[in-house]
């Protein structure tokens, strides 16, 4: 068994977030100045986190924001940032660019909800949702070849052999994750006896894709309390979001065989930007 953490951190704001413009892969823009204040405030919230590996969406508005979170981080000073085309954003085709209105008024054109809609050109939640099992299946295989599986973790005592996916969670770990506190609390929530930690900085519309693929899919388990509407809201900019991951070997090579959701969409960091605003 090999245990880690992934935490997951969407970008800062872009102008076109603050103008409610889509942005998708094709529109590769800046961080704003308010985006670069979020990216600072995250590196610091974030600062005391030993992250062993960093995998980055390979645009723009994502590199800038790890690249300050790294920047800001004690123990990072020479960690490489591998940038992962398998990070980027949801594509939304001939949307892009354009305002998030004209997106809800194509859906309702074509008679679907805006959210499982796809413009012409654009990828569909299916899509998205292959590329993070790809990402995925990236992740075991260097976090396995950097780290083995001889590393010895005390939360792998919490997982079980299940197949392939995270479905046989056992009650020790759900009772760990019930001790964590979903909507607040400490930078190092959930890290507790967990030796090696993977931070991937991506998008709004892939993280929401792939905290749904881990708690539908691979059937993750959630700290107690927590509100299906939080778990799958849109993850505000820089919000972090955070598992822990349990591997075990397979013919087919590493699996997924326990994992559990700490938190997600924390902003914690936020709250003294927003009231100065």
């Amino acid at each position: 068994m090999f245990t880690f953490s992934l935490t997951l951190v969407r970008h800062g704001e872009t102008q076109y977030n603050k103008d409610k413009l889509l942005q998708g892969q094709g529109v590769d823009t800046h961080l704003s100045d308010t985006g670069l204040q979020q990216a600072e405030a995250v590196g610091r919230y974030l600062r005391e986190i030993t992250f062993n590996n960093v995998f980055v969406s390979n645009l723009q508005r994502a590199i800038q924001t790890a690249e300050i979170i790294l920047r800001n981080n004690t123990h990072c000073s020479g960690t490489e940032m591998v940038l992962e085309p398998l990070l980027r954003e949801r594509g939304f085709g001939v949307a892009e660019g354009r305002p998030k209105e004209d997106l809800k008024n194509m859906a309702n054109a074509a008679g679907q909800s805006c959210r499982d809609y796809t413009p012409p050109g654009g990828e569909t939640l299916d899509q998205v949702r292959l590329r993070f099992k790809k990402f995925l299946k990236v992740l075991f295989k260097q976090m396995l070849d950097e780290h083995g599986w001889s590393r010895p973790d005390a939360s792998a005592s919490g997982a079980s052999e299940a197949g392939g996916s995270a479905s046989g969670t056992t009650a020790a770990a759900a009772a760990a994750a019930a001790s964590d506190v979903a909507l607040g609390g400490s930078a190092d929530d959930g890290l507790q006896g967990v030796s090696v930690h993977a931070l991937a900085v991506s998008h709004g519309a892939y993280i929401r894709v792939a905290i749904k693929h881990l708690v539908e899919d691979l059937n993750c388990s959630l700290p107690a309390g927590v509100k299906m509407s939080h778990l799958f809201s849109p993850c505000p900019n820089t919000g972090v979001n955070r598992f822990i991951l349990t591997l075990r070997q397979s013919e087919s090579g590493p699996v997924l065989s326990a994992a559990r959701c700490v938190f997600t969409n924390r902003k914690d960091h936020l709250v003294n930007l927003t009231a100065a605003e």
